[in-house]
């Protein structure tokens, strides 16, 4: 029992390994993602762990409330 739960650990440090490695692309140029950086962090951080759609979201619901710069943003690509 002990080497097969040994065995089992081993196995899973590889995989362990890659899915940590991986970080998640954010999307957007570095300017677009600086001028909403701090609305995001202001108004969105709770679900800032949740993907761009869940943070696009979340920026449009507090949409008065975002700077020119980022709202600007949102407009320029659609949203």
């Amino acid at each position: 029992m002990r080497k097969l739960l040994l065995a089992l650990t081993l196995l899973s440090i590889p995989v362990l390994s890659a899915a940590l490695a991986q970080q998640p692309q954010r999307s957007g140029t570095p300017e677009e993602q600086k001028a909403c950086s701090r609305d995001v962090q202001k108004f969105c951080r709770p679900v800032i762990d949740q993907g761009d759609f869940t943070i696009l979201a979340c920026l449009k619901e507090h949409r008065p409330k975002i700077s020119g710069a980022c709202n600007q943003v949102l407009k320029s690509n659609g949203q």
